[in-house]
């Protein structure tokens, strides 16, 4: 029986490929972050638009000029985390000044605690900054969280990576294994990837509810292709996902959708939003549904 995947592994099989790099944050951003004195003026007014390069450019070449939703899915993740003014600045201020607190962010740009709180959940949740342990204070009270930039080279993600052997291998395995086994798969790898995409995020303060985890959800799958948006009303929370990385495999293979009620599951159970064995409705366009969804 053929061994059941790491979720690095079927990340990185499924995540979309780099095609264009936006190297440097100066070619993301085209002027240097102002300070507190210039904030009420309209932070980050000047700070230049998202650097797109076009296709024509060395830089930028797109292997697959069907792949519509797959290009659709990486802009909708970068102008979700960069699509505010201020969360771009704060982004620049930790790449030149990493292990920063909200205290240090919030005097830099006189923001309100709360707003840079938000801004900084959104960056941690795209996968664009990371939480720093606590270290130990002598003080009283909780030690405050510091953030460094993520390590991984902020990317545009054009095209779908096309590795047949690798979905070769993959829809291989789903027969073998038969429909039952293969989504309790699906599932299991889908929870293990959420929770890991959860940790980190950082550590949690408290509970959260499931409608306010619900968004967070939804910024961590789109950042990684699924282009989701969270849908919350007084009965139910869902995440919707519009663009699906598994692309045509699915479509043969509907028990991969299960690792979309996996993932939402897990991180769901990693933000402290639920108790494990919280049940989490799939909805899929792959099984007949008239869209993707996962509800809790």
């Amino acid at each position: 029986m053929p061994k059941t995947p790491s979720p690095s592994s079927i990340s990185g099989s499924i995540t979309a490929s780099a095609t264009a790099r936006i190297c440097a944050p100066s070619a993301i951003f085209s002027s240097p972050i102002r300070s507190a004195s210039h904030a009420h003026s309209g932070l980050g007014d000047d700070l230049g638009r998202l650097m797109i390069m076009e296709s024509t450019s060395d830089q930028l070449t797109s292997k697959s000029t069907g792949d519509d939703a797959g290009f659709s899915a990486a802009i909708s993740a970068l102008s979700s985390a960069f699509g505010d003014p201020s969360r771009r600045s704060i982004y620049l201020h930790l790449r030149a000044n990493p292990h920063s607190t909200v205290t240090d962010i919030s005097d830099k740009f006189d923001l309100h605690p709360n707003v840079v709180r938000h801004h900084l959940d959104r960056l941690v949740s795209g996968g664009y900054i990371e939480v720093e342990a606590p270290l130990r204070s002598q003080s009283a009270g909780r030690p405050a969280k510091r953030y460094v930039c993520a390590p991984n080279e902020l990317s545009l993600e054009l095209g779908v990576r096309k590795d047949d052997l690798l979905v070769a291998l993959l829809e291989r395995s789903l027969s073998l294994l038969g429909p039952e086994e293969a989504e309790a798969m699906a599932t299991s790898v889908g929870e293990e990837y959420g929770r890991e995409l959860a940790s980190r995020m950082g550590p949690i303060d408290g509970t959260r509810s499931i409608k306010a985890a619900m968004v967070s959800v939804a910024e961590a799958m789109t950042a990684h292709g699924f282009a989701a948006h969270a849908e919350l009303s007084s009965k139910s929370s869902s995440v919707v996902v519009d663009h699906c990385p598994f692309g045509e495999v699915a479509a043969h293979h509907p028990v991969l959708c299960a690792v979309d009620r996996g993932m939402v599951s897990g991180l769901l159970d990693g933000l402290g939003a639920s108790d494990r064995g919280t049940e989490v409705q799939l909805m899929s366009r792959a099984r007949g549904d008239d869209t993707c969804r996962a509800t809790a």
